[in-house]
């Protein structure tokens, strides 16, 4: 069983997608701030996963080797993280070549929509901000911000990367049960991430809740970085009702955004199942999740 006091952070980001510290800083940091275990869930790459784990042997961190994945449903991006996979399972990893293609062609055109904009250069500035593998959409935003076009991240994504904008993209990702199909296949237990993003009216996130359970999805973060205390207990009620387990994870992806700390997530609400609940400190259900204390 999980020892229920220990500290879990179970999202976050490294220099493997779009964080801005190295995953062995990552790890260093979360031992910082009292995080007993820590995922690490890169967007759409398992990359930073071996040196996470190295860095939680010398830091006294217990890391998860885990992925944010990207789906489409109802023509809208889902991101759903998976917990203790195996990040040399061959199905995922070439599900994850396939949606990199797509990411590395999505950037170019980001580029050259930006540049019919008036905004010329961005390619090659999100690029270097990059590391130079996946370049994402908040690559993009923090060289719009250091070109002066915008005020913060924030306003990038309102004014240039949303749908409308000049910058926006559409995505092609997995489809639901492909996508959770991977995750399962690699060993992994699929959580919904961050749903209060979405802006999905409450009919809207039951439905999607309930196919991605068709689809094997187990849990659902309840308690997020950028969910604000009513949104926790909102879908705190939903994890109650559909019997999801309950994940927290800051969503952390670098010191340059105080707002979002490792560790500092508030607690579950009560009468919910943690995502962890079956989990012990040495030996945990299925799937390479590395004990590091001595």
């Amino acid at each position: 069983m999980a020892v229920m006091n220990r500290c879990y952070d179970l999202h976050t980001h490294s220099t493997a997608s779009d964080g801005t510290l190295t995953p062995a800083e990552l790890v260093r940091h979360a031992a910082d701030c009292g995080v007993d275990v820590l995922a690490i869930t890169d967007h759409d790459s398992v990359e930073g996963i071996a040196e996470a784990q190295q860095a939680g042997r010398a830091f006294g961190v217990e890391v998860v080797a885990g992925i944010e994945l990207s789906i489409t449903w109802m023509g809208q991006v889902i991101h759903v993280v998976g917990l203790s996979i195996d990040p040399a399972a061959p199905e995922l990893l070439a599900g994850l070549d396939r949606l990199c293609e797509f990411r590395a062609w999505r950037a170019e055109e980001m580029g050259r929509r930006l540049a019919q904009a008036g905004y010329a250069g961005c390619f090659e500035g999100a690029k270097a901000l990059s590391n130079g593998r996946l370049i994402s959409r908040t690559h993009f935003a923090r060289h719009l911000v250091q070109r002066g076009a915008a005020s913060d991240v924030r306003d990038v994504f309102k004014r240039f990367l949303v749908r409308g904008k000049p910058g926006h993209v559409p995505g092609r990702w997995a489809e639901p049960a492909e996508g959770l199909g991977w995750l399962r296949g690699a060993g992994g237990r699929p959580v919904l991430a961050h749903p209060a993003r979405y802006n999905l009216t409450r009919s809207k996130l039951r439905r999607l809740v309930a196919e991605l359970m068709e689809a094997g999805c187990e849990g659902i973060e309840v308690v997020s970085g950028s969910h604000s205390r009513d949104e926790c207990l909102t879908i705190g009620r939903l994890a109650h009702e559909t019997g999801l387990l309950a994940s927290s994870g800051s969503d952390y992806h670098g010191p340059e955004n105080p707002w979002v700390e490792l560790g500092k997530c508030p607690p579950l609400p009560a009468g919910l199942t943690p995502v962890w609940h079956d989990w012990s400190p040495r030996a945990e259900w299925p799937g390479p999740l590395v004990s590091v204390r001595s």
